[in-house]
């Protein structure tokens, strides 16, 4: 059984670049849009080594939406007692 499915690997790549995340995932890659395609298409065996790198990618993009959740949280934080401050 294959680690990863095309079902999954268009759940995941949606999830970390969105709409073009066929094009996005393949520049990550380093490999060419169509491989990714095909992959997603079930047209080519999707390599093993695949689940480890979109691993990869999801933590890094988790850490990048944890520092935008971070930065947003203060700022709404600032801005709430901002705006009580100044009542």
């Amino acid at each position: 059984m294959a680690l990863v499915t095309p079902d999954l690997l268009r759940r995941a790549g949606e999830a970390i670049y969105g709409a073009q995340w066929q094009s996005e995932l393949a520049r990550a890659l380093d490999v060419n849009g169509r491989t990714v395609r095909r992959w997603a298409a079930g047209d080519t065996a999707i390599p093993d080594w695949l689940a480890a790198r979109l691993l990869e990618l999801i933590a890094a993009h988790d850490d990048e939406l944890d520092e935008v959740w971070s930065m947003l949280r203060h700022q709404a934080a600032s801005t709430s007692a901002s705006s009580i401050v100044s009542v």
